[in-house]
């Protein structure tokens, strides 16, 4: 692993990027024109001493980032295809071939979009319906995404397995989301051809799902690319919204946004999420600061 030209691709990468590309205020007492390390951790969820021993590139540091790691970092640095090929490479680590589950390289055209969504709901997914990053007011209206590796990490296999995650949507509103997902599906196995991770998941479905199966066999197909939906909110109740996708050139990712008319009850819902979502934060940085200390080893006697 070539340490030093790592830290040194990282260092220039992070240079280039203006906060306000990512979402993240200017400040009077900027220095330098780039990120900070901080920023660049807390875009990529790594802690700042470990992405700082990262840059530095020593050879004693003992640093060995995971794929992962690396898929956030390009994320975090907006990274195209070949810098994140050239990263993992600097890494030594095999470059991930499918554009699915936490390894996967998020399109920067999506991404910097999505930065652009600071006010409404909006996250990035897979054809497989896979998030990958998503922005606060996202988490705020879905809850967050959970961190699951292989078929569950799709919300369509999760949708025929597991009975909590249609708690999302009204029991009434079921037939129709079931009907669309495997509609979208169809549509994502037909566009990859011989693709052994569909084949996989379809096959696990029509054995797990006879609500699956029944509706596979209907051969319905249609991308999804908008609809009007109605989300089951623990605080705000049901909240009717439009739901727009933009895909990506070669339709294996898609910007996914929730808005709604002006003067709804549905944009009123959506300003209160927001002040939900400050507030939560607010709260949660609040009870971090007054936790208590883990107490320290006893003295020796």
């Amino acid at each position: 692993m070539n340490l030093p030209e790592l830290g040194a691709f990282l260092r220039t990468r992070r240079d280039r990027i203006r906060p306000a590309e990512v979402g993240l205020p200017h400040g009077p007492r900027r220095r330098v024109p780039g990120l900070r390390r901080e920023e660049v951790a807390q875009l990529a969820g790594l802690s700042a001493d470990y992405y700082t021993e990262l840059e530095r590139g020593g050879a004693k540091s003992g640093v060995q980032p995971s794929a992962q790691t690396l898929a956030a970092l390009a994320r975090a640095l907006r990274l195209d295809d070949d810098e994140r090929d050239h990263l993992f490479h600097l890494a030594e680590r095999p470059i991930p071939l499918s554009a699915h589950g936490p390894s996967a390289h998020v399109q920067p055209a999506l991404l910097g979009l999505l930065d652009r969504l600071s006010a409404t709901p909006a996250r990035v997914i897979t054809d497989l319906h896979e998030t990958l990053v998503e922005n606060e007011l996202a988490r705020t209206l879905l809850g967050p995404s959970p961190a699951r590796r292989g078929p569950s990490a799709s919300f369509v296999y999760r949708w025929f397995t597991d009975p909590g995650a249609r708690a999302v949507y009204p029991p009434e509103d079921h037939p129709h989301h079931s009907r669309v997902f495997v509609a979208d599906l169809r549509a994502a196995s037909a566009r990859r051809g011989r693709d052994a991770e569909v084949a996989r998941m379809v096959a696990a479905l029509r054995r797990r799902s006879e609500e699956f199966a029944m509706l596979w066999d209907t051969h319905d197909v249609a991308v999804r690319r908008k609809d009007r939906k109605r989300i089951v909110h623990p605080m705000l109740g049901v909240i009717e919204l439009d739901c727009y996708n933009l895909l990506s050139e070669d339709g294996r990712q898609r910007l996914l946004w929730f808005t709604a008319p002006p003067g709804s009850p549905g944009a009123e819902q959506l300003e209160l999420l927001a002040v939900i979502g400050t507030q939560e934060l607010v709260d949660g940085e609040a009870a971090a600061r007054e936790e208590p200390a883990a107490p320290g080893p006893e003295p020796s006697r």
